[in-house]
Parts: C-alpha cells; sequence; structure tokens
C-alpha cells in the first residue's frame, strides 16, 4: 500500500499538469519560455514580500507575477529589447527576494524548498489549492482558446477579428501567473518552467493539431510526475528534480520517434 504523503504528491503533480499541459503549448508557440522562467524567478520575491506583510503566498506571487508582466510590457513598449528586459528582471527579481528574505529574522524562511520545490510535503489544503489552480487556468484557457489561437498565429489577424491581442496576452500571462503560484511547491521555482516547456516540446512532435497537442503534453506532464516519483522513491532523490528529468527522458525518448 502506498503511503498517504505519496498518495496526495501524485494527486498533486497529476492535478499541475492538466494546467501546464495546454499552458505550456501556448509558451511553446509563443517563444516564451523566457518569458516563463523569468516569471518563475519572479516568485521568490513574491513568497518573500508574502512573509513580510504576512499574507498568502499564492497572493503575493500572483500579484509580483502580474507586476512583472507589466512592467516587461511597458519597457518593451518604450523600445527596450524583450529579452534583455526579461533578463534584468527575473536575476533582479530573484536576488531581491532572497536579499528580502535574509531582512526576516522573526520568520524562519526555508528557500530552498520554494527554490526545489518538496512535492512530498503538500498536504490536504495544498491538494485542494493546485487542484483549484489548475481547473481555473483550464476554464480560462478553454474561454479564451480560439481568442488566444488567433493571436498566437498573428497579431494583425487577431485586431481583424476584432480581437485585442495585448488582452490575450494579458489573460495568457495571469494564466502564467496562477500555475507558477500553484506549483512552486512542488517542483520549485527553478523547474516550474521546465514543467511548462518539456511536456510541451515532448508533445509537438506528435500531435496533428493545437488541442492534440495540450491533451498530449499533460498525458506527457502526468506521467513524468508519476515516474519522477517512483525514480525518487526507488533511489532516495529530490522528487522535483527527478520528475523533471524524467520529462527530459521522455522527450529524448519521443525525439526518436519519425515524424510523421
Amino acid at each position: 500500500m502506498l503511503d498517504d504523503f505519496l498518495i496526495r504528491a501524485a494527486l498533486a503533480g497529476v492535478g499541475l499538469t492538466l494546467a501546464t499541459g495546454p499552458l505550456g503549448a501556448f509558451v511553446v508557440w509563443r517563444r516564451m519560455a523566457y518569458f516563463g522562467d523569468a516569471t518563475a524567478h519572479a516568485a521568490i520575491l513574491g513568497v518573500a514580500l508574502s512573509f513580510g506583510f504576512g499574507i498568502s503566498v499564492y497572493v503575493g506571487i500572483i500579484a509580483v507575477a502580474l507586476g512583472m508582466a507589466i512592467t516587461v510590457a511597458s519597457l518593451a513598449g518604450r523600445g527596450h529589447t524583450m529579452d534583455a528586459t526579461l533578463g534584468v528582471l527575473a536575476h533582479s527579481a530573484l536576488a531581491f527576494g532572497l536579499v528580502a528574505a535574509s531582512f526576516l529574522t522573526e520568520v524562519r524562511v526555508d528557500l530552498s524548498a520554494w527554490l526545489f520545490g518538496d512535492i512530498l510535503a503538500v498536504g490536504r489544503s495544498d491538494l485542494v489549492i493546485v487542484w483549484l489552480g489548475a481547473l481555473a487556468v483550464l476554464a480560462l484557457l478553454a474561454w479564451r482558446w480560439q481568442a488566444l489561437l488567433t493571436a498566437t498565429v498573428s497579431d494583425e489577424l487577431a485586431v481583424a477579428a476584432g480581437l485585442n491581442p495585448r488582452r490575450e496576452g494579458l489573460a495568457l500571462t495571469l494564466a502564467l501567473a496562477l500555475v507558477v503560484a500553484v506549483a512552486i511547491k512542488i517542483v520549485g521555482a527553478l523547474l516550474i518552467a521546465a514543467m511548462l516547456i518539456i511536456p510541451a516540446a515532448a508533445a509537438r512532435r506528435l500531435a496533428r493539431g493545437p488541442e492534440g497537442m495540450a491533451a498530449l503534453a499533460s498525458l506527457i506532464g502526468a506521467l513524468a510526475v508519476l515516474a519522477g516519483l517512483a525514480a525518487s522513491l526507488r533511489f532516495d532523490t529530490p522528487a522535483g528534480p527527478s520528475i523533471v528529468a524524467a520529462a527530459t527522458s521522455l522527450f529524448a525518448l519521443i525525439a526518436l520517434v519519425p515524424r510523421r
């Protein structure tokens, strides 16, 4: 019989992949890998501010992620290159988060758990938050699916269809912030981007359409979670990195499949 903590870990990981699959597909299509990584780095600043002001960690992470997205959009509109802006904000937010955490002498904060995750420590309340967050992201993506696809293909096409590309980008940013908030305790800030990109990149080779790619990305992510937890239990390795390593192994195996 599996222990309760393993069942909770598996349920949390599988629940997370319901959101990271379709969202990761958009990250791959729109070439937002660096943006996802920057959002994950900024989450550490959100964690530190949350402990400092005594608010929910999830609220702090979402607020910082959205603030960073608005800042990036504002600076990009003033002529700054996107990659340089993301690089500055990502590393600055991580550095300020680590510095801010060092001043929290009255609160004991183990940042390693937030950097690398601790899926085996997921409790029942965390499990509820993960599933609610994942379902919220799924609902948001399902609601804006066609509009997001149109804006992903071309901003001009979106405008011609009566859509606002910036609004669709903000919806995607909100979904990304929600995923980072619920995923940080599972795989950590440094590995969230990997769970968004690797399963989606693997699914891209097998899928014939956008919906199929999103579903396959979730399936590959769920398999990586289960395989990573099994490897962690068998070889006594860290659970979060083991999950990412399993996802990478699946990506390598799928890369050997001839393209149809």
